[in-house]
């Protein structure tokens, strides 16, 4: 019985690589859906925030003549975009619609006493057009919190009197001041709202100020704060399907901002009920405003290129220049970051974009593509199998078995889950083949006493290598017809288990180096036990740990570069249009050539391939940001490719000129 198990594992394998292959097939037409979907949003939208641009001009002379300056200079920059806010008595203020007052200072100007018993906020209208706007909607906003407001004048300046302390006063928030909407409605700026959500939901209100909106051409907005309008704690108390009933009949989408801290608090509920009418947006943050133009260039293009972002958010900041005695901005330097051929909108231009309003991806959907997923997830399960036959081979049938019925079960109770674990263990189980297979051949080659010359060897080695990356690619399209939800492409949803991916398989090549070879210098795990000690062991291991703490800090979002490396980054960008990554052609990839050189004559240099192995699994990494459009993930592991066997015969040419030199004076360091 145990024979003929053998034999039907043995044919199952057969059978695996058939069904991986019908797999790799099946998921080309869901991959050429992302490719026309990814190609539906074509438009880069550049938007500055208002809020910043009134605040700066309250540390100017003549406020409204310095906006207006600056609201022509920005246009004419390539900025057609202004960010407007929900009203507060702060930003009024600044615009110099209100002035106002204190308890404390009322008294002042009033020669009144204060008493314990009043805490009220006070406010003057600069002008009668002021009043005649902005009452109506400074009335509403405190009337729907329930907050008494009543008249107020001096010196015979009308106001109001707001029942609540001035430091409550301010934190409340009103509709959009309508003055500077006109003004920009009519210096020709679109225009991006910026909403919160409120204390007490108001569907009325809310359809009126989208009405509002629409009327002034707003076809999108983007949310202020950490919860979207409708969210509460308690899910009875949420209004989401309301408020995106709402949006839906006004045809506005809303923006994503990239790399929050935590997502916005009701915005996935929003972004599904809104049949995902949803752009990615770049915040560019007051602070990095003030960096160099060329690097703020790249940021922009390079957002719009490699992540799939079509909308620039850009804050400016107040600077205090203590040395000239003075207060500037960097108005002027994210102008200069925009203009001129090196600029952002030139180099966005030339990428195949155009400047004007975000738009929401076009989801692209052949008919059958859901056969064709599954045929795809089937050849995902056979490929992980086939990793298990790999170690453990009287479990291969089992696994595929067991593989398809957890995939199933899985797909009932939690899809997502097992759309990305699978994604995951198909990605790690690639690499991991291709490496034992790279292994195996050099082993078969060493059996057989094949003696190679060097021209052989080195052909052998770049042959090699082309092969096991194409296989560790095998992941590629599994991982593209898996995560294929236009949410991936948001970033709503992702790629789970970038440390796991990037350990994984180096652990199990690793393990396979070790432990299932013939030739093994280690041969077994009982004999590993055995070993004694020593200081060398000890040593070895902790560089060995130390390393892998810092590549693993270096995996993800999360990993930092230091300022050189981001120079030779942006040189290699701005060189060769794609930036490959340079753990794979500065790395692995050299290292598995050479590696495979050396390994070829001297059998040991074969577990240098541990090491190379990082370069088979970041190009599969490369393909799970599903943020990046396919083409550029397809260029930059071209691109790692060819300049790693560039590298690659680098290194060996090193190698040679070591060898030749220990060959030459080994036999006189031997005399000494």
């Amino acid at each position: 019985m145990s024979q003929k198990w053998r034999q039907w594992n043995k044919a199952a394998s057969k059978v695996l690589w058939i069904l991986v292959i019908l797999g790799i097939v099946a998921s080309l037409p869901v991959a050429y859906d992302r490719i026309r979907t990814e190609g539906t949003s074509k438009n880069v939208e550049m938007i500055f925030d208002y809020r910043d641009l009134i605040q700066v001009s309250s540390y100017q002379g003549n406020p409204n003549a310095f906006i207006n300056e600056q609201l022509d200079v920005l246009q004419e920059a390539g900025i057609h975009t202004m960010a407007i806010y929900q009203a507060t008595l702060t930003e009024l203020s600044n615009s110099r619609r209100i002035t106002v007052y204190s308890e404390q200072d009322a008294a002042r100007l009033t020669g009144k006493v204060l008493t314990a018993n009043e805490n009220a906020t006070y406010l003057l209208f600069t002008d009668a057009e002021s009043q005649s706007r902005i009452e109506p909607i400074i009335r509403k906003a405190f009337a729907s919190q329930e907050i008494a407001v009543a008249d107020w004048s001096l010196n015979g300046r009308n106001g109001l009197k707001i029942a609540t302390p001035l430091q409550n006063a301010v934190l409340k928030t009103m509709e959009p001041d309508p003055i500077s909407m006109e003004r920009l409605e009519q210096k020709g700026f679109h225009l991006l709202p910026r909403m919160g959500n409120s204390a007490i939901y108001d569907q009325e209100a809310l359809a009126s100020l989208l009405d509002r909106f629409k009327a002034a051409g707003v076809d999108r907005i983007l949310f202020d704060g950490e919860e979207t309008p409708g969210y509460a704690e308690e899910p009875e108390d949420r209004h989401l399907d309301e408020f995106a009933q709402l949006l839906n009949e006004r045809g506005i989408g809303i923006a994503a901002i990239e790399n929050l801290r935590g997502a916005q608090r009701g915005f996935e509920t929003l972004a599904k009920e809104t049949n995902y009418n949803v752009a990615r947006l770049y915040s560019l943050s007051g602070r990095d405003s003030a960096l160099d133009p060329d690097i703020l260039a790249d940021r922009f293009a390079l957002a719009a290129k490699d992540r799939n972002i079509r909308m620039m958010f850009i804050h400016t900041a107040v600077q205090t220049n203590s040395v000239e005695g003075k207060i500037t901005d960097t108005i002027e330097n994210i102008v200069e970051s925009l203009e001129g051929p090196e600029g952002a909108i030139q180099r966005i231009q030339n990428y195949g974009f155009e400047m004007g309003t975000a738009s929401a991806f076009d989801v692209a959907e052949m008919a059958g593509q859901n056969y064709f997923r599954w045929i795809a997830i089937i050849g995902a399960v056979a490929l992980v199998a086939l990793l298990v036959s790999i170690f453990v081979p009287p479990l291969t049938l089992l696994s595929f078995v067991l593989g398809l019925v957890g995939v199933a079960g899985l797909y009932v109770l939690r899809p997502h889950v097992m759309e990305q674990a699978l994604a995951l263990f198909a990605a790690i189980s690639a690499p991991t083949i291709a490496m034992v297979f790279a292994v195996r051949k050099i082993d078969r080659l060493h059996e057989v006493g094949q003696t190679m010359s060097t021209g052989r060897r080195l052909a052998h080695s770049i042959l090699l290598f082309l092969r096991t990356s194409a296989m560790s690619l095998m992941a590629v399209p599994f991982i593209i017809a898996l995560l294929h939800h236009v949410t991936y492409q948001l970033v709503l949803d992702q790629f789970r288990g970038v440390s796991l991916l990037h350990l994984a398989p180096i652990a199990l090549t690793a393990l396979y180096v070790l432990f299932y070879r013939k030739n093994s210098a280690f041969g077994s795990v009982g004999k590993i036990m055995r070993m004694p000690v020593t200081i060398a062991m000890v040593v070895i291991v902790a560089i060995a740990g130390v390393a892998g703490l810092y590549y693993l800090s270096r995996t993800g979002n999360s990993g930092s570069a230091s300022s050189l490396e981001i120079a030779f980054r942006n040189l290699l960008e701005n060189t060769v249009g794609v930036r490959p990554r340079t753990k794979e052609f500065l790395l692995g990839h050299p290292i598995f050539i050479a590696g495979i050189f050396v390994a070829l004559k001297y059998r040991h240099a074969i577990y240098v391939l541990i090491i190379a192995s990082i370069g088979q699994l970041s190009m599969v990494d490369t393909f799970a940001h599903i943020h990046t459009p396919i083409w550029i993930s397809l260029v930059r592991d071209l691109l790692g490719i060819g300049f790693g066997i560039i590298v690659g015969l680098v290194f060996v040419l090193l190698w040679q000129i070591i060898e030749r030199c220990w060959k030459k004076w080994s036999p006189l360091l031997a005399r000494l």
